[in-house]
This record gives C-alpha cells, structure tokens and sequence, in this order.
C-alpha cells in the first residue's frame, strides 16, 4: 500500500458515516468521468481511422436500405 493509500484510509476512519458515504460518491463519479473520457478518445481514435480510409459517403437511401434489411433479417430470426 502506497503513502497516500494509508494517509487517506486514516482520514476515512476519522469521518462520520455520511461523510464517508460523500466520499464513496465522489470517488464513483471521478472514476465513471475517467470512464467516459476514455470512451470518448477510443470513439476519436476509432473516427480518425475511419476518415483515413477515404470512404465515399453513404447516402440515405443506402442507410434506409440497411436498415430494412437488418429488419428483414431480424424478423426472418424471429419467425423461425
């Protein structure tokens, strides 16, 4: 266990119960704030790579056309 690991666990046990459960919370939405940025830099990254590619664009009626398809496909699973 690090310094900083033993400092924060004694300070923990000189808190309240609720002060404590504030401290949990807050631990929670720095680490799901990590979570998101995380997701949001792969989703870059993932974005970069695709423009690289040098795609055409698609245009609607490709996109409905897919659509329907899966649609199809799923109701032919469905169905069976």
């Amino acid at each position: 266990m690090t310094a900083i690991e033993v400092q924060l666990i004694e300070r923990l046990k000189k808190l309240p119960p609720a002060r404590v459960a504030e401290v949990v919370d807050f631990v929670e939405f720095l680490a799901s704030r990590e979570e998101r940025a995380a997701a949001a830099q792969r989703l870059t990254d993932g974005l970069a790579r695709l423009d690289a590619l040098n795609l055409p664009p698609v245009s609607e009626d490709e996109v409905e056309d897919e659509v329907q398809a899966a649609r199809r496909e799923r109701r032919a699973k469905q169905g069976t």
